[in-house]
C-alpha cells in the first residue's frame, strides 16, 4: 500500500509499507525499526511482538515520546501487559496496532507535529 501525505516537516516520513518492507524517506528497509520526526532506529531489535522485553521499551522511552505507537506486523498482536503499563506509568501514551496502521496513524500524528514513536516490527 502506498501511503501519501500533503504537508509535514518531519524529518522521516513513511512512504509505503508491505509485508516485509517498509519504506522510509524512500529508503527501503527489511527489518524492524524505530521511527520518530528526528531520528531512524534500524538497530531495533525484535522481529516479533512476543520477542519485545524492558529493554525495548525503555529504549524508546529515552527518545522522550509523548506517545509510542507499536506496529505489531501482519496482525495485531498484543506485547506483554507490562511492558505497556511500564510506558504508561512514565506518562507516555501506548497505542497497539498492526503496522500497516501503524504507519498510517505515523505520518498523520508526525505532520501534526506530535512527538511520536513509533515502533515498526515488520511482518
Amino acid at each position: 500500500m502506498k501511503l501519501s501525505i500533503d504537508y509535514n516537516t518531519s524529518r522521516y516520513t513513511i512512504n509505503s509499507y508491505e509485508a516485509g518492507l517498509i519504506k522510509v524517506n524512500n529508503q527501503s528497509y527489511e527489518k524492524s525499526l524505530l521511527i520518530s520526526a528526528e531520528s531512524l532506529h534500524l538497530q531495533w531489535q525484535p522481529g516479533h511482538v512476543d520477542d519485545l522485553d524492558e529493554s525495548h521499551i525503555d529504549f524508546i522511552l529515552e527518545l522522550k515520546p509523548e506517545i509510542i505507537l507499536l506496529g505489531t506486523g501482519k496482525q495485531l498482536k498484543f506485547p506483554d501487559q507490562r511492558l505497556i503499563t511500564r510506558a504508561l506509568t512514565q506518562g507516555v501514551g501506548f497505542e497497539v496496532m498492526d503496522t500497516g496502521a501503524a504507519c498510517r496513524t505515523y505520518n498523520v500524528l508526525s505532520a501534526e507535529d506530535r512527538n511520536v514513536v513509533a515502533a515498526l516490527i515488520i511482518g
